[in-house]
């Protein structure tokens, strides 16, 4: 085992736990398939090569949600949707963890007309109706963010709080409330 995927389990192991508490305990969602879905995606986006992942055929990064929705009317099948799946991660995560991020991203750019959440939720539903591959979300995760999506953007900024309530204090255990 490398030294990165051994610190990638750590920190999934560590999103999991905390999702899994924020959810469960503190929101009284008990849905382990979408817990673990917002725990890897998660995972997923600490690296910032990630977030902004989504690239057009010749390799131009996209960070703005006008341009990846661009992206997805351009692409069929199992690309599409993988596509409309990132443009919800990409609005969750920043809805959820960093709403003060995603409004400084959004002003003066083509997405200052954009809805974040509205978009989110609509990209889930896109997605989870649209061809999937042997790596894809199932539709039913990807139905109950785009129906839930609220809710998650609400949890993930309830994570984030136990995350920075905790910082710094080495004698607290992260998961105990």
């Amino acid at each position: 085992m490398t030294a990165d995927s051994s610190r990638g389990k750590l920190l999934l192991r560590f999103f999991s736990g905390l999702t899994e508490y924020t959810f469960t305990s503190r929101l009284g969602v008990a849905d382990p398939p979408l817990i673990d879905y917002l725990s890897e995606m998660l995972a997923h986006f600490v690296h910032t090569d990630s977030i902004y992942g989504l690239r057009t055929p010749t390799g131009e990064r996209l960070s703005q949600v006008a341009d990846m929705l661009a992206e997805a009317e351009a692409r069929q099948g199992a690309a599409r949707r993988r596509v409309h799946r990132h443009i919800g991660d990409f609005t969750l995560f920043w809805t959820g963890l960093y709403p003060e991020i995603a409004e400084r991203q959004r002003k003066g750019r083509k997405d200052s007309l954009i809805d974040y959440q509205d978009q989110g939720k609509r990209n889930y539903l896109l997605a989870s109706q649209l061809p999937a591959d042997q790596q894809s979300a199932p539709d039913a995760v990807l139905q109950r963010l785009s129906n839930q999506f609220e809710l998650c953007v609400y949890g993930l900024g309830e994570l984030r709080k136990q995350w920075e309530a905790r910082e710094g204090d080495a004698d607290t255990p992260l998961l105990l409330g």
